[in-house]
């Protein structure tokens, strides 16, 4: 298998693992959009919690020219960790946007 599909793989397997989880209040669906044709992969939160409407995204993933570009992190784990410990080399993320999201969140 080459890199790239790879990465899909692993990319898919992280998606379909975040998808399984469900807020805790409101009635809230947890989405898994899995689009390996144009490398764009996102676990999307969309219902409603009381009075206020919920629909974002959680976990926005692209791949782009062969890297993994993590566009959303909305979660409290990094997860550039664990695509490295299921076998993506660091020098093939973009670590940034993942960076400053979570500081946003953290701050």
């Amino acid at each position: 298998m080459d890199s790239l599909e790879n990465y899909r793989q692993i990319v898919r397997e992280l998606i379909k693992e975040y998808g399984k989880y469900k807020p805790s209040h409101g009635e809230i669906d947890t989405e898994t959009i899995i689009d390996s044709e144009r490398d764009h992969y996102e676990v999307m939160h969309v219902g409603w919690d009381g009075q206020r409407r919920v629909h974002g995204s959680v976990i926005h993933i692209d791949i782009i020219k062969g890297k993994i570009w993590i566009q959303y992190n909305g979660t409290n784990r990094l997860v550039a960790d664990e695509l490295v410990a299921a076998g993506v080399p660091r020098i093939e993320l973009n670590l940034l946007l993942e960076l400053i999201t979570l500081s946003t969140i953290l701050s």
